[in-house]
């Protein structure tokens, strides 16, 4: 089972994430509104990988990768930053912290799918493929 972290303070935004990534089969998702419940969240869930939002209230989404990324049990997890911030300087911000890749709003269902699916693969055994639903 794929467990996703989608972190953005927009539910809108969160449920078109999810939407996107619905054809991975048995997935769950979690969701967190803030930097805060994301650290919460995981403090208490096992997770495959974070769709990240930068542009929060209470803490930026940097802060929330810097966090991920000082934690060895977290080296391996990707994160894959989605945000309105589409400037070389923020870019340049997140992969240096530690981002698997980084992706612009407005986003292409198919293209954050295909992204997310290829940094899973990456991040699993390489015997261990990754279950799609047929349409």
């Amino acid at each position: 089972m794929t467990r996703v972290l989608i972190v953005d303070d927009s539910a809108t935004i969160r449920r078109m994430v999810k939407a996107a990534l619905g054809a991975l089969a048995e997935a769950t998702f979690l969701e967190a509104g803030s930097g805060l419940q994301a650290i919460e969240a995981l403090a208490v869930s096992t997770v495959d990988i974070v769709v990240l939002d930068l542009n929060m209230p209470d803490m930026h989404g940097l802060d929330v990768l810097r966090f991920v990324r000082s934690h060895d049990h977290f080296n391996d997890l990707p994160v894959m930053v989605l945000t309105t911030r589409g400037d070389g300087t923020s870019r340049d911000a997140a992969l240096q912290a530690g981002a698997s890749a980084y992706m612009t709003k407005p986003f292409s269902p198919a293209t954050l799918a295909s992204s997310v699916t290829e940094l899973l693969a990456l991040s699993r055994p390489s015997d261990a493929s990754l279950p799609v639903r047929n349409p």
